[in-house]
């Protein structure tokens, strides 16, 4: 089992090619900085190209001379999803797929597809993203398809809303949040059962940051988001910085030893904060009815099919 993984356990990465979505900011940007530096070629998915590109340069000042493009991506709009793969398959390969931006507790949003927003982003976006780059990520020896995930897929008691998928008759900013979250990891588990039945050289792997400081809570608020940001300095005491929250991601991507349908988080403070290594997941994560359920919706809903 991989332990105590941090940054400096990256091993070269010359020659491989990265794609992660989100990239301009947190998590995303810590981990494109890191694979930068390690001498991958990081292409950086962004929504806002103006941010997208301080990013490429805060990179470019931090590792001179570092390999990264900028792909405008919106995974909130299933069209722009598309224009991105496109640009993405000129690659002659594809190393690393890292499906890590999100939204999280934000007001009622639809998607330009009409999806709940917090569904749609975190999971349906990223869905079909996998499934349109899948034949570039199979071509590719040893590839690896990396979600992040989020304890709190834990704390929606399974519930996915099927019977009110986009919301149309209630909505719970935490309760939806939790739900897509607990998708990540039924699609994880799902597409790299698939991967292994189909013989496929890609394997598929899940990470949580823990108790990451990122941008990702800007949407908390009420009584609840005022508690929050009370309590931050002390949570501080106990949470990862965006920096060490990346180490997950790191382990998934690059560890020699990682393995299809593992789970990767902290090591410290109820998985809060710290190094990274290997975890577990809910039991209804792992449920493959469930799994098939979702993997057939997602199909149904973006309109593609990954074709394993």
């Amino acid at each position: 089992m991989i332990t105590d993984f941090t940054d400096k356990d990256v091993p070269d990465q010359t020659g491989r090619t990265f794609f992660i979505t989100g990239a301009n900011t947190g998590i995303g940007f810590e981990a494109a900085k890191v694979f930068a530096g390690a001498g991958a070629r990081v292409l950086l998915g962004c929504r806002n190209t103006e941010k997208g590109k301080a990013a490429l340069a805060r990179i470019a000042d931090a590792h001179p001379g570092a390999d990264t493009q900028l792909v405008e991506i919106d995974l909130s709009d299933l069209a722009s999803v598309r224009k991105a793969t496109e640009v993405v398959a000129r690659e002659s390969h594809l190393d690393i797929l890292v499906n890590n931006a999100g939204v999280m507790w934000n007001p009622k949003t639809i998607t330009k597809d009409g999806f709940e927003s917090q569904f749609g982003i975190n999971h349906l976006g990223h869905f079909a993203l996998t499934g349109l780059l899948l034949p570039l990520l199979e071509a590719t020896p040893n590839s690896r398809i990396v979600t992040v995930s989020s304890t709190g897929h834990r704390f929606g008691n399974g519930d996915l809303f099927w019977d009110d998928i986009n919301a149309d008759n209630e909505y719970h900013t935490r309760k939806r949040y939790y739900a897509s979250k607990l998708a990540n990891l039924l699609f994880t588990y799902e597409l790299d059962r698939r991967l292994t039945a189909r013989g496929a050289p890609t394997i598929a792997v899940a990470v949580h940051p823990g108790g990451s400081d990122t941008e990702l809570g800007r949407y908390v608020t009420g009584g609840f988001g005022m508690m929050m940001r009370a309590m931050t300095p002390l949570m501080r005491l106990f949470m990862n910085s965006a920096e060490t929250g990346a180490w997950p991601t790191e382990l998934a991507a690059t560890a020699p030893a990682v393995e299809g349908g593992q789970y990767f988080g902290p090591s410290r403070y109820r998985e809060m904060s710290g190094p990274a290594r290997q975890v577990d997941s809910s039991p209804e994560s792992k449920d493959p009815v469930k799994a098939q359920r979702l993997w057939d919706l997602s199909i149904e809903l973006t309109g593609v099919d990954p074709g394993i």
